[in-house]
C-alpha cells in the first residue's frame, strides 16, 4: 500500500500562523513530507526563525507575511505564493487568538480582531487560494483550525467560542462545496484540545478582575496540561493527509464534548456549566 505521505514531496503547503505554536508544528511536519513549505505569520521574526529551523534540518521552507485580518494581505499572500511557488497542494487555515471578557466589556475593536483573525482569515484563505486549487485538477487539501471549543460553551470566551462554532459550520459547508464541485479537495475541520500555545499571549481582552483570573488560568492550564504544539500537530498532520474530516488532537476528549453537545442541542437544555468548570471559577455551585 502507497504511502500518502509520500505524494506530498515536492508540493506546496501554507500555513497561517506558523510563527508558533501548532502552526510551527505543521510546518515541520509538512517539511519533513518533503514540501516546500510557506511559514506564514504576522510576526516576521517569528515566521523566520520556524524557516532557519526547517532549513537547519534539511526542509524547505519561506517565510511570507500576512495579517488574516485583512483580505488585502491574504490576497497579497496568494499572490505572493503563486508567483514564486506556482499552484498550491495544501492550506491551513491555522492562525487564531484567544480574547477574554465579558461580551459587552470587550471593544469594538477586540470584536473586530477576534473575527477577523478566527472567522474571517480562513473564510479569505480559501477565497484566495481555492481557484487555484480547483483549477490545478489535482489533489489538494484545506484545513482549519477551528476547537473542541466549537463544541461547547464558556462565559468570558465567548467571541472565541462563538468563532469556532462558526469555523465547524463553515467547514462542513465548505466539504459540501467541494463534494457538488467534484473536486479532489479534501476539507477538514481541526479541532485541537488543550495545546500550550501562545493563544492567549496574542488575544489579550477585558482588563477586569474576573477577565485577567480567568485569562492566566486559562494559559496556566494549557501549559500544565496541554500538548505541544509540535506533539499536536504530529497527531493532526497525518489525519489530514489522510483525509479525515473531523480531525483532533484528543480523541476521547473531542468524543466526550460532541456527545455532550449532541444531548445538550436535542434536549433543548438550558446553557450550564459542569460543577468542576464552575469551582475552577471560583464560583458556587448552584443547588
Amino acid at each position: 500500500m502507497s504511502d500518502p505521505l509520500a505524494a506530498l514531496k515536492g508540493n506546496v503547503a501554507v500555513i497561517t500562523g506558523a510563527g508558533s505554536g501548532i502552526g510551527e508544528g505543521l510546518a515541520h511536519c509538512a517539511a519533513a513530507a518533503g514540501m516546500q513549505v510557506v511559514v506564514a505569520d504576522i510576526a516576521a521574526d517569528r515566521a523566520e526563525s520556524v524557516v532557519d529551523a526547517i532549513c537547519q534540518a534539511g526542509g524547505d521552507a519561506t517565510a511570507m507575511h500576512v495579517d488574516v485580518a485583512s483580505p488585502e494581505s491574504i490576497d497579497a499572500l496568494a499572490k505572493a505564493v503563486h508567483k514564486r511557488f506556482g499552484s498550491v497542494t495544501m492550506l491551513f487555515n491555522n492562525a487564531g487568538v484567544e480574547t477574554v471578557g465579558f461580551s459587552w466589556e470587550l471593544s469594538s475593536e477586540q470584536w473586530e480582531k477576534t473575527l477577523q483573525i478566527n472567522i474571517h482569515g480562513a473564510i479569505h484563505g480559501v477565497r484566495a487560494f481555492a481557484p487555484g486549487m480547483l483549477a490545478s485538477g489535482r489533489r489538494a487539501w484545506i484545513a482549519n483550525t477551528c476547537s473542541i471549543g466549537g463544541l461547547g460553551m464558556m462565559p468570558l470566551q465567548t467571541s472565541y467560542i462563538l468563532s469556532k462554532h462558526a469555523m465547524i459550520s463553515y467547514s462542513e459547508c465548505l466539504f459540501l462545496e467541494m463534494q457538488l464541485k467534484g473536486a479532489p479537495i479534501h476539507v477538514s475541520a481541526i479541532l485541537p484540545g488543550p495545546v500550550a500555545t501562545r493563544i492567549f499571549a496574542d488575544g489579550g481582552g477585558g482588563q477586569d478582575e474576573g477577565s485577567v483570573q480567568h485569562r492566566a488560568l486559562m494559559d496556566a492550564m494549557l501549559h500544565s496540561d496541554g500538548i505541544s504544539g509540535m506533539e499536536a500537530a504530529q497527531r493532526i498532520f497525518p489525519q489530514v493527509v489522510a483525509g479525515a474530516f473531523w480531525v483532533s488532537t484528543h480523541p476521547e476528549v473531542t468524543q466526550q464534548m460532541a456527545a455532550g453537545r449532541a444531548q445538550h442541542l436535542s434536549t433543548l437544555s438550558t446553557p450550564a456549566l459542569p460543577a468542576e468548570i464552575l469551582a475552577s471559577m471560583g464560583l458556587a455551585v448552584p443547588g
